[in-house]
């Protein structure tokens, strides 16, 4: 069976290459792979591994970056001698944290073949490994287990309909035991890799939640974004798609709603933000175009860049959450974190934090604009409502902090156990 997967990713990163061709995100993908080891042998030549360990972290692209950060960040507190090297599978996600700051090295994940995975780790020779929520390479987790490097799985997420818990999927459950520790996101998780032998679990929770707090704690202003919504109620709406946007553009047109409309499209090229602009009949702003002479002469403005919209939600009223009508929604802790209700496409069961908020209230479920615009009338026009909303959500993302703490304890833990504090 793993002739076949190393057949199988062969064949992928060879389709990648021709698709590069055409496509910029796999011409990214590609390029910067191109002589990916000798750029990471130059860059940790200089490190001493007796006195500076290196810890590997993974992750996909960027929603499990931010799941992953905090641990990072609270790894480099307590150990700052240790070195860390992150890598991303995504362009997307490599892209825009490539400089990130708490990370020594940054680099792509080589395609996952026992070659590659070979030198990557004779290269790298990491103290311990974290791979984040399920990015499952098993070519890279089989050398890691030969060479006899903790592995860890956090925000680990497994749901009934995945190979593991299939007839056929023999295989597949045997590379979880190569696994050192997972740590999971929920109960379901727990319990469907205990139905498959693998104890060797602990329930703590999304380190996300740990994230998106701390982004509130900073109290980030953009005193320019300030002066547009004026003191007003304000709609955001974060990581919109297309059929997003045909729900809730016709808000725009019901003036009776008093709002500001703050719109962060999850594609933000120069020809996506244009579409937006061309259904919408009303004065706009973008933000790269944002000053103080203009800054209060619209009523919608749309975000053109990337990495603030985490932040801008402590602007908002309400919030709508793109991608729940095609693959799944985007991320809605960062608005709860705020206390901001939300509001979603149907597509939305697969993730917990969303069943949870609809169950108790503190987030919405739309199919037309019509519920939307009854929904968002109600809230902005009731404030006791909006308070009791808001209360809920901040209960909410109170209650499932603590994930990165006892992560970490149990990380350092092991350590003690060893003979003394991890990599001493």
């Amino acid at each position: 069976m793993r002739l076949i997967y190393s057949i199988f990713i062969q064949l992928y990163g060879f389709f990648l290459r021709i698709a590069a061709l055409f496509n910029d995100k796999a011409s990214q993908w590609v390029d910067g792979r191109n002589g990916l080891f000798s750029r990471l042998e130059l860059a940790l030549r200089e490190v001493d591994r007796n006195k500076q360990p290196v810890i590997w972290f993974h992750v996909s692209s960027l929603g499990e970056f931010e799941q992953g950060r905090p641990v990072m960040e609270e790894f480099k507190k307590i150990w700052p001698a240790k070195k860390i090297l992150l890598t991303f599978f995504s362009p997307s996600g490599y892209q825009v944290r490539k400089d990130y700051d708490q990370a020594d090295f940054v680099f792509y994940l080589p395609l996952d073949t026992l070659k590659n995975a070979r030198r990557f780790l004779n290269i790298v020779q990491p103290e311990m490994v974290f791979f984040v929520k399920y990015d499952f390479w098993f070519n890279f987790l089989k050398e890691i287990h030969c060479k006899h490097i903790r592995l860890y799985f956090i925000s680990a997420l497994f749901r009934e309909n995945q190979h593991f818990f299939k007839w056929y999927g023999g295989w597949f459950r045997r590379q979880l035991h190569f696994v050192t520790h997972f740590f999971v996101q929920n109960r379901e998780s727990e319990e469907l890799l205990k139905s498959v032998g693998i104890t060797h679990v602990t329930l703590t929770g999304d380190t996300r939640f740990d994230r998106v707090y701390a982004i509130a704690a900073k109290k980030t202003t953009f005193p320019l974004i300030e002066k547009f919504c004026a003191g007003n109620m304000v709609f955001i709406a974060g990581s919109s798609w297309e059929p997003d946007e045909s729900v809730f553009i016709p808000l725009t047109l019901h003036k009776e709603l008093n709002l500001k409309y703050i719109i962060a499209p999850h594609d933000t090229s120069p020809g996506r933000i244009q579409f937006i602009i061309e259904k919408l009949d009303q004065k706009v702003l973008r933000y790269s175009e944002l000053n103080d002479g203009n800054a209060s002469l619209a009523d919608i403005l749309i975000i053109d860049s990337v990495g603030i919209l985490s932040q801008l939600y402590r602007y908002a009223t309400v919030a709508f959450i793109g991608g729940g009508y095609a693959g799944g929604i985007h991320n809605i802790q960062e608005p709860v974190t705020f206390g901001i209700p939300v509001f979603f496409g149907p597509n939305y069961q697969k993730f917990r934090e969303a069943r949870d908020l609809v169950a108790i209230g503190g987030a919405f479920s739309i199919t037309t604009s019509g519920e939307l615009f009854a929904e968002v009338k109600e809230i902005t026009e009731n404030p006791e409502e909006h308070k009791r909303l808001s209360a809920i959500c901040k209960k909410y993302v109170e209650e499932n902090r603590g994930a990165t703490e006892k992560i970490v304890r149990y990380v350092e833990g092991v350590g003690k156990w060893a003979g003394g504090r991890v990599g001493e």
